[in-house]
């Protein structure tokens, strides 16, 4: 049963107290390398039946009208999982 993903994120100009949060604890444990952290959302949609590109447009503008907040967020990606345990290799 395929899979597709959907990554929601914060709009570039909105504040992420909870990113800021993470940012500054990797900031303590010296990964000072690592900046400007921002956390989003992702859905898992399995879908019966094949995925195309009608049933990721469907999906899309159901993430735009209901996993997202068009105010403060940005739906970024919808993808299809195709590995068989959820794990990118």
């Amino acid at each position: 049963m395929p899979t597709i993903v959907v990554e929601v994120m914060p709009k570039a100009e909105i504040l992420d107290p909870q990113g800021k949060a993470v940012g500054n604890a990797l900031a303590r444990l010296g990964k000072n390398d690592l900046t400007n952290v921002r956390i989003g959302k992702r859905f898992e949609v399995q879908v019966d039946g094949p995925v195309d590109d009608a049933k990721l447009a469907e999906v899309r503008e159901i993430a735009v009208d209901v996993f997202s907040n068009a105010v403060i967020e940005d739906v970024v990606s919808v993808t299809v999982d195709d590995t068989e345990d959820g794990v990118a290799k």
